[in-house]
């Protein structure tokens, strides 16, 4: 594992070119449930997902530069392609590497380097989505073993993973559940580790990923338990951080993608005389997906710094949910514009950007929908200005590593006093605010590295355009409710 990373990854994308060899077959494999077989056994003989072993165990090392170039380069081709290596490198591989036991490491390794096993992460209840604290999934230990017990639902590789990342909570003497989260390694070719599948789920995109609902009566070895630094909440956390801060790689394949087709469509594309890139709406709709593009670009190199398995990121949830909240919500958005810019073609399973809204959408919501990691965002600023008792927004913006640099350039529309005391509405509002001066902070630090001004100037100005339409909307008090009995008095029939 040796070669240089530049090799590699142009070696990558010559395989992912020859297996998905024109957009026809894409499209037709796009629309269609499963992996396509031959397809995923061309990719996989590249071993794309050594770049997530050690080097010790015949890996490239697990270096998140390296990952987030294999989930860029997957998310330009195929979204759902990037996603199920996002799956494994972020929500197994990783996790794997930094907390499992060394006994059970290197079999785990090999299998994937060898025999192209695939991995995932069991979190999901039916009757707890985001509210995994509360999860019942259960354990008890019995002799040299763990029994779990519980439903599991909307896990990506559905019946197809060889390995699983199970959490579940310990199941004390008078049957109560512990208030902790274990995680628990799950090799289903093993005996009594069948994951038995209730229900495969018609998920309306990504069709090639598998998703349903999973029965557990599993007898765990010991061994296969993760050993956690400090508390199983700390590192579920921990490993949630870090994939979150791996979206932009999937963000930056899928953007740039959307932004190709969109520069080819309105380049070739002659409406009343002259190509739609000449209209000047057309010109800013393009304008915002290279800010997306570059947004992407700026998490990517932070990303690369920051969540590597040697660090901790249990306490970095402001900086984690604004990635993973600002990277999908540009993913959708960019869909969108893709769609609109290409007319009726454009509104196709077949086509690269209807598919893309549908691929794209459920990214807003899974490891957290984006409206609560807002909410949190804003939680855990209000938290930091409580403990300081200092409550403008622009001096806490100025003072705050992530965003000291982009807060002079945003001190007209953030110096205010905020109320600590908010609505969820507002704490959204907010929170979608501060993510995008987190951008901004991001993306100036990118500028000084010496990627291309001319994108980095538009980006910000970009931002700090949609940072003032996000301060209006916070500061905006309407109190708009719904109406739940509102039937009576509502029909027009009745007033014609």
């Amino acid at each position: 594992m040796n070669t240089n990373f530049s090799e590699y990854i142009k070696a990558f994308e010559k395989t992912l070119k020859s297996a998905f060899h024109d957009r026809e077959d894409i499209n037709k494999f796009s629309s269609q449930r499963g992996l396509p077989p031959l397809a995923m056994r061309e990719v996989m003989s590249t071993n794309p997902l050594s770049v997530a072993i050690p080097e010790n165990y015949g890996g490239r090392g697990v270096k998140v530069k390296e990952c987030l170039g294999i989930l860029a380069s997957s998310a330009y081709e195929s979204l759902p392609l990037s996603l199920t290596f996002g799956i494994n490198i972020g929500l197994f591989l990783e996790p794997v590497a930094k907390y499992a036991n060394e006994i059970v490491k290197k079999d785990i390794f090999q299998r994937f380097l060898n025999k192209q096993n695939m991995g995932g992460l069991m979190i999901t209840e039916p009757e707890y989505g985001s509210g995994a604290l509360n999860m019942q999934t259960s354990y008890t230990e019995e002799n040299d073993k763990f029994h779990i017990k519980g439903t599991k639902h909307w896990q990506g590789l559905t019946g197809l993973a060889d390995y699983w990342l199970i959490t579940s909570r310990q199941q004390n003497s008078d049957g109560r559940l512990g208030r902790d989260i274990d995680f628990f390694i799950c090799d289903v070719t093993q005996k009594n580790q069948k994951v038995v599948v209730e229900e495969y789920y018609d998920n309306l995109g990504l069709y090639m990923i598998p998703y349903g609902k999973n029965k557990l009566d599993l007898q765990i070895p010991k061994n296969f338990k993760l050993e956690p630094e400090t508390t199983g909440i700390k590192m579920m956390l921990d490993i949630l951080h870090r994939s979150r801060m791996q979206f932009p790689g999937m963000g930056l394949g899928f953007v740039k993608r959307m932004m190709d087709e969109a520069l080819d469509q309105c380049k070739n594309r002659i409406v009343a005389g002259k190509s739609l890139i000449s209209y000047d709406q057309v010109q800013f709709q393009i304008s915002k997906i290279q800010s997306a593009f570059t947004i992407c670009s700026a998490f990517c190199s932070r990303s690369s710094e920051k969540s590597g398995i040697e660090n901790n990121l249990a306490n970095d949830g402001i900086e984690a949910n604004s990635v993973k909240t600002i990277v999908t919500d540009l993913m959708q958005e960019a869909a969108q514009t893709l769609v609109q810019l290409s007319g009726a073609k454009g509104y196709r399973l077949s086509h690269i950007g209807g598919r893309g809204i549908v691929d794209s959408r459920p990214f807003q919501i899974f490891e957290g929908a984006n409206e609560m990691l807002y909410t949190q965002i804003s939680e855990m600023v209000i938290k930091i200005m409580k403990r300081k008792k200092a409550f403008n927004l622009f001096q806490f913006l100025k003072d705050f590593d992530l965003t000291s640099k982009a807060s002079e350039y945003l001190k007209k529309q953030t110096d205010f006093s905020l109320n600590t005391e908010l609505p969820q509405r507002k704490l959204v509002d907010l929170g979608r605010a501060i993510s995008r001066v987190v951008s901004a902070g991001l993306v100036i630090d990118l500028g000084e590295k010496g990627f291309r001004k001319d994108l980095i100037d538009n980006c910000l100005d970009s931002l700090q355009q949609d940072i003032s339409n996000m301060i209006f909307s916070y500061h905006n008090n309407t109190k708009i409710n719904s109406i739940p009995d509102y039937q009576d008095g509502s029909s027009w029939l009745e007033f014609s």
